[in-house]
């Protein structure tokens, strides 16, 4: 941004106790699609490029500070309101001059695009104080009511309880976040008293302070949807259907196929190429890359992985973080892989465990083999090499090299390193007694019949 273009910062607020949550964890810790609500709200704000942001706290709320590093955090010591929220950012903000945004910690949904058309209002031709962002709900319930004047411009915020009944049947509602003139912030916020019907701070008092003043105030309207607060797990189940449906529309809108939308469960970040076909029920958790040409069967349960083109997962797989898995490779029912890379055209079609492992190309890795990482303090890593086949119930006990085009066979317990293109078998030797079976049956029947006579 340049030195000439108008300047934008945010304070978020994020101080509530959210004891509608029943919850230890701060209520903007809280996940929707993966993501913690304070995320989803730096996220949708990082495009504007606004800086400084600031976000408010209470004492002791060291996991949301962390959560929101390496942003400056400011702290609300008491509960006093909302004015007197924005007030304690005053110190990391300083004499910030331009626009500046104040937004929620628990209203997760506010896009991008409407964030920016707030900020452009405030930097209009008639140069607002404040522009506040509304909505009209569906059911207005005891929001605020925005009152404009005869000229269409906002001429104050009514509180429910302080409203009449005129005012209470405006359907235009306050979603409580503004954009401010970052030159007359201070002076409003000083200007606030607590003399209402719950003796707190409304930031909102300060559209009435600007008119005073002789500045105009405006009003942006978002869709109801965008301004949802998160108060309560309720709420919170709410949020994360509306967050999957509009997730869903959007794979699908983008070229992938959804065979059953409503069983399928993004996260935020989740990338999908196009041409994907994905099955029921299948979740995906925070940090999946999906190429082109991808199936992803049912039952999978994916996360932190990436899945190159061509490549057919499940059903009932599960890709561990740290799982990188190749063009045209398969990861079949009940595999589970962790942290491993399989190469191009490399399969684990049944019943495996591969953790901590490479597997090379056009490799096979037979039902029930699983790699022995752990040995109870530290993990090992397994090589398997190109075109090498690992025979059913096999167990590589790591740190172990299988060599390119070699074979394990089945029922092998592997602890020392394989050469490319040998056989190797680790298991008992058969042995094999004539008739021994049929004398065994007549003994125990005989066993049971005397047993039976006592």
């Amino acid at each position: 941004m340049s030195r000439t273009e108008p300047r934008t910062a945010a304070i978020i607020l994020a101080a509530g106790k959210g004891t509608r949550m029943k919850s230890a964890l701060p209520k903007v810790m809280h996940r929707i699609a993966g993501r913690t609500m304070i995320g989803h709200v730096l996220a949708n704000l990082k495009p504007l490029g606004s800086q400084p942001n600031v976000v408010v706290l209470a004492p002791g709320m060291d996991q949301v500070a962390s959560e929101v590093a390496p942003l400056p955090v400011a702290i609300q010591a008491d509960q006093l309101g909302t004015g007197h929220a924005v007030g304690c950012a005053r110190q990391a903000l300083g004499d910030f001059e331009g626009t500046v945004l104040v937004l929620f910690g628990d209203s997760p949904f506010i896009s991008t695009a409407t964030l920016a058309s707030l900020v452009a209002r405030r930097q209009g031709a008639d140069n607002p104080a404040v522009v506040v962002l509304g909505m009209r709900p569906a059911d207005p319930a005891k929001y605020g009511r925005l009152i404009l004047d005869q000229d269409g411009a906002l001429d104050r915020i009514v509180e429910w309880k302080e409203a009449s009944e005129a005012e209470r049947a405006v359907t235009l509602c306050n979603s409580a976040v503004m954009a401010i003139d970052g030159k007359m912030l201070w002076s409003l916020i000083d200007r606030v008293d607590n003399k209402n019907a719950k003796g707190e701070y409304y930031l909102t008092d300060i559209v009435e302070l600007a008119r005073r003043d002789g500045r105009a105030c405006a009003v942006v309207e978002a869709p109801e949807a965008e301004l949802m607060g998160v108060n309560s797990r309720a709420e919170l189940a709410t949020a994360e259907g509306l967050y999957q449906e509009q997730r869903r529309a959007l794979a699908m809108e983008e070229g992938a196929t959804l065979t059953d939308p409503r069983s399928v469960f993004f996260a935020a970040d989740t990338k999908l190429g196009r041409d994907v076909v994905i099955g029921p029920n299948v979740f995906f958790g925070p940090g999946v890359s999906v190429a082109d040409d991808v199936e992803i069967r049912a039952f999978c349960h994916i996360e932190g992985a990436r899945i190159e083109s061509g490549a057919v997962i499940g059903p009932f797989a599960r890709l561990r973080p740290g799982s990188e898995i190749g063009m045209d490779a398969h990861v079949g029912n009940f595999v589970e892989v962790k942290n491993s890379v399989l190469g191009k055209g490399a399969k684990a079609n049944h019943l495996s465990y591969l953790g901590d492992a490479d597997v090379g190309a056009r490799s096979n890795i037979g039902a029930g083999t699983i790699t022995c990482n752990y040995d109870g303090y530290m993990k090992a890593r397994t090589i398997i090499g190109e075109g090498a086949f690992i025979g059913s119930n096999s167990a590589l006990v790591a740190p172990v090299k299988v060599g390119d085009g070699a074979i394990v066979g089945a029922g092998s317990v592997i602890t020392r390193d394989v050469e490319a293109d040998a056989i190797a078998v680790a298991r008992g030797e058969q042995v094999t007694r004539a008739g021994r079976a049929r004398d065994f049956r007549a003994q125990r029947q005989k066993l049971k019949q005397d047993k039976t006579r006592k």
